[in-house]
C-alpha cells in the first residue's frame, strides 16, 4: 500500500492531491473495491504496473486517474 500524507502538507502527485485521488476512487468503486484494484489489477496504460506502483514510481495521480477512468470506462461526469 502507497502510504499517504495527512494534514497540510498532503502529498501532491501531479496537480492531484493523493487523498482526492483515493477519494475519487473510493467513490467509483467502493473503498474495498478501490484498495484491491489499487494494488492488484495492472493496467497497460500504466506500462503494465498496478496503481499503487505507478504512484510510487513518480506517476501523477492526475495521469493515473485518467488511465483508471479509460480502463474501467468512467464516464465523463465522473473523471
Amino acid at each position: 500500500m502507497v502510504p499517504t500524507v495527512r494534514g497540510r502538507h498532503a502529498a501532491r502527485l501531479g496537480s492531484m492531491r493523493i487523498t482526492v485521488f483515493r477519494r475519487l476512487m473510493a467513490d467509483e468503486f467502493g473503498a474495498t473495491r478501490a484498495e484491491m484494484l489499487a494494488k492488484d489489477h495492472v493496467l497497460s496504460g500504466l506500462g503494465g504496473r498496478t496503481v499503487d506502483e505507478a504512484l510510487e514510481a513518480g506517476m501523477s495521480a492526475k495521469d493515473v486517474w485518467r488511465q483508471v477512468c479509460a480502463e474501467f470506462e468512467v464516464p465523463a461526469e465522473r473523471r
